[in-house]
């Protein structure tokens, strides 16, 4: 797998159109930034104060978008470095994590948050490591 950082994670700015009836939000376009192939979307909600930690995958790229909500995101790579993001109703942005990089949620806000995933590979249980959040030393805001 080698040497990653959290400093690799991409931040994408995302456009948010507004229209009569509702907002069209924009996910993903395979010539973005961040874009290294599709296998997969699904989508993860996450109650208020909700904690969802600590998972790596070990191939998949990530794409994490928050279209609804607020959510908390930690993110911590093998030197234990920390980065978090804020993602959601107040900052629309897409998040590319690539393989390697521990990483976990907190649902923030006042409602429940829905969290997208587009993954460049499908799921596979036997490429994703998981590690309950006492695991690390790391206090949730």
């Amino acid at each position: 797998m080698g040497a990653v950082s959290v400093d690799q994670i991409l931040i994408t700015p995302l456009k948010r159109i507004q229209v009569d009836g509702g907002d069209v939000l924009h996910g993903m376009k395979c010539s973005d930034p961040g874009y290294a192939d599709f296998g997969e979307a699904y989508f993860s909600m996450v109650e208020v104060g909700g904690i969802k930690a600590w998972k790596r995958h070990l191939c998949m790229t990530l794409n994490l978008i928050v279209p609804i909500g607020t959510v908390f995101f930690a993110f911590m790579d093998d030197e234990e470095l920390i980065r978090e993001e804020l993602v959601g109703d107040e900052r629309y942005v897409r998040l590319t994590v690539p393989p390697g990089i521990w990483f976990g949620f907190k649902g923030v806000g006042n409602k429940e948050s829905v969290v997208l995933n587009i993954a460049n590979m499908p799921h596979d249980p036997g490429e994703v490591e998981r590690r309950l959040p006492a695991d690390f030393d790391y206090i949730w805001k």
